[in-house]
């Protein structure tokens, strides 16, 4: 007998997933990039495949600090034939089902579950994956209770569950942004952000919107950068919540300040600065630090890039073991930073018509659809350009 599971679904409409069979494709992670890459192979007319991952579909968004919302709007302008800047397929739009410019994680995670149904998606959830090989062209996917056969895997697990904890003695005394719950609910009166760009000013806001005295430090200066590029420089809408009465009077600013060291004694937290300048707090510092991504738990999949980020050729794919793509956030090519779902998700497309046409399939139709609507981005020349009038 054929060793099954049954998918958990919200909506009640139970799917059997059989894990003995061989899959075209099996995707790693059930985010915003396993979904919609997931939603792109079913377009090209690939439905033998599986998501699987440790939680469930779009968890990562929920655990979100309850304050925090996308950077990018939401506006419903799919009828018009402008993708919304949150969406992950074509013909959806967030703002659309949910009503909401800004979604918060749980907003956009609920989003996601709904994808996940509507489109009667194959996620097998709460499996942790312990470990991939390749043998003669299959891939053996390994779990805590099962082992997975496919030929050919999309990593797409991404990094909020990954966060970095710096480069610096003593961090351990710190608390990464990713790990707050709440901002207004955290203890104290005065707060060091370690990390200036997107996190590290969502942080000082909602600190300073509840009367807190925030100190945010930065190596660089994400706030002074002239970039129209929002993995570079700040996003318009970080700017905007810069101008709010409370950020004025409640934060400062340190630009091009590096941090060598945190220590704590007693009750009060010291932060040193590579200038040696001491700063304290009675607080634990917040780290607003990133992420390093969820490839650096398993480096023989991909080589690395002088960045440290995994080394892809055109199509997305592993270049020491073919087979194995790359979808989400820590996708580079060149200079190109594919930070944000608007970005990667032009990336889906390209990676579903290789694996189609690699499987036989045809890929025209598919391949026009997807331009049409700004999803299949294979000209990386154009990117970066800036407006000489910005």
């Amino acid at each position: 007998m054929t060793d099954t599971v049954v998918a958990s679904d919200e909506s009640n409409q139970a799917k059997e997933i059989d894990l003995e069979k061989e899959y075209d494709v099996i995707i790693v992670g059930a985010g915003a990039a396993g979904v919609g890459v997931a939603i792109a192979l079913t377009h090209v007319g690939i439905e033998n495949y599986l998501i699987v991952d440790r939680d469930s579909v779009g968890s990562s968004f929920a655990e979100w600090p309850e304050e925090t919302r996308f950077i990018t709007p939401s506006f419903p302008s799919n009828s018009i034939g402008m993708l919304d800047l949150n969406s992950i397929a074509i013909g959806v739009s967030p703002a659309y089902t949910m009503r909401v410019e800004h979604p918060t994680g749980n907003d956009f995670a609920e989003h996601l579950r709904s994808l996940s149904q509507f489109f009667e998606l194959p996620v097998l959830e709460n499996t942790n994956i312990t470990g991939i090989n390749k043998i003669d062209n299959i891939f053996n996917v390994e779990t805590e209770d099962i082992s997975l056969s496919c030929k050919n895997v999309i990593w797409a697990a991404g990094e909020y569950k990954y966060p970095s904890t710096g480069n610096f003695e003593g961090s351990e005394h710190c608390a990464h942004t990713s790990t707050v719950d709440r901002y207004g609910n955290l203890e104290g009166e005065d707060f060091i952000v370690i990390g200036g760009y997107e996190s590290g000013i969502d942080a000082a806001y909602h600190l300073a919107r509840n009367n807190r005295k925030v100190k945010v430090f930065d190596i660089d200066c994400p706030w002074g950068e002239h970039s129209s590029d929002p993995s570079i420089a700040l996003s318009t809408y970080s700017f905007e919540r810069m101008r709010d009465d409370n950020f004025g009077k409640n934060v400062e600013l340190f630009a091009e300040t590096g941090i060598r060291s945190v220590r704590q004694s007693n009750k009060t937290y010291e932060v040193v600065t590579l200038d040696d300048k001491v700063y304290t707090s009675s607080t634990k510092p917040l780290l607003a630090t990133g992420f390093d991504g969820s490839h650096k738990s398993y480096p023989y999949l991909f080589d690395s890039r002088e960045d440290g980020f995994p080394l892809v050729n055109d199509n997305d794919e592993s270049t020491v073991m073919p087979g194995v793509y790359l979808c989400g956030p820590s996708l580079r090519h060149d200079n190109h930073i594919f930070c944000f779902i608007f970005k990667y998700r032009q990336r889906f497309a390209v990676v579903a018509k290789a694996i189609a046409e690699s499987l036989g399939l045809e890929t025209d139709d598919f391949v026009e659809a997807y331009r049409s609507w700004g999803m299949y981005l294979d000209d990386l020349s154009c990117c970066g350009q800036e407006c000489l009038t910005c």
